[in-house]
């Protein structure tokens, strides 16, 4: 790997992605077909290159570890904010809502899903859950 293609995401993408994930659990208090509308860009941008789209995942996860307190850890700030940058660098992706048993317990998980495959994921979680409900570019939609 080039040093170019490792490069570090900028102080204002790591600010705007750790502003986003604050405001997911309050986004998320909303009703769901309107917190959507918060995820949705205004206007389509022509698709990001392969390093820009690994750039933006790798500078939430980081967001993700190292953003706590503020940032609440788990699949839904991580998914919605996913879905808010990788929408705007015109990447198309849709979030998954599934539900599952885990252990004896029910469970329920968001994750991406682009091309009908789960995205930057470690496992494919629809091993484990049954996905109920899709926010799809415009729309939320029982999984059917």
């Amino acid at each position: 790997m080039t040093a170019h293609s490792r490069r570090r995401p900028s102080l204002l993408l790591l600010l705007r992605i750790y502003l986003v994930a604050v405001a997911v659990p309050a986004l998320l208090r909303l009703r769901l077909s309107r917190a959507s509308l918060f995820f949705e860009p205004r206007r389509l941008g022509a698709a990001a290159d392969d390093e820009h789209e690994r750039e933006l995942v790798r500078a939430v996860d980081w967001v993700m570890t190292s953003g706590w307190p503020l940032v609440r850890p788990g699949c839904l700030t991580r998914g919605f904010t996913l879905l808010y940058f990788l929408r705007r660098a015109g990447i198309d992706v849709e979030l998954l809502f599934g539900v599952g048993e885990v252990d004896g317990q029910t469970e329920a998980h968001c994750w991406l899903v682009r091309d009908g495959e789960p995205y930057v994921e470690s496992t494919d979680p629809r091993l484990r859950f049954r996905a109920v409900c899709r926010l799809a570019r415009g729309a939320t939609l029982p999984v059917g």
